[in-house]
């Protein structure tokens, strides 16, 4: 019995967790991205994170439901913990931006 749910938890924490690599890699090498940018491209990490959340939830609900047959404990765990990460990381750049538009705001 497969436990999709647990899957994609973990798909989306790690997809999370990438983005911001990704992101400032991109303002590094491309003319075209700025740091700023790169910031904005991170705060999809808390969108990310918070399905990661929801996945492993559903994931978790389902080996409850069937007595641990589903299997994929670690792997919903995993991707708990790693959601619980990602979220976090996008929340702090979705911070930083906010800060940054209010120094320029009134700076």
């Amino acid at each position: 019995m497969r436990n999709n749910a647990a899957r994609g938890s973990l798909a989306c924490a790690l997809v999370g967790l990438a983005l911001p690599v990704a992101g400032y890699v991109a303002a590094r090498q491309l003319k075209q991205v700025t740091i700023v940018e790169a910031t904005e491209a991170t705060c999809g990490s808390a969108v990310l994170g918070a399905a990661a959340l929801m996945l492993a939830r559903r994931a978790q609900r389902r080996i409850e439901r069937t007595l641990g047959r589903a299997g994929s404990r670690g792997t919903a765990r995993a991707g708990k913990l790693l959601g619980i990460l990602s979220l976090c990381i996008g929340l702090t750049a979705a911070l930083a931006l906010g800060f940054y538009g209010l120094l320029n705001y009134f700076g």
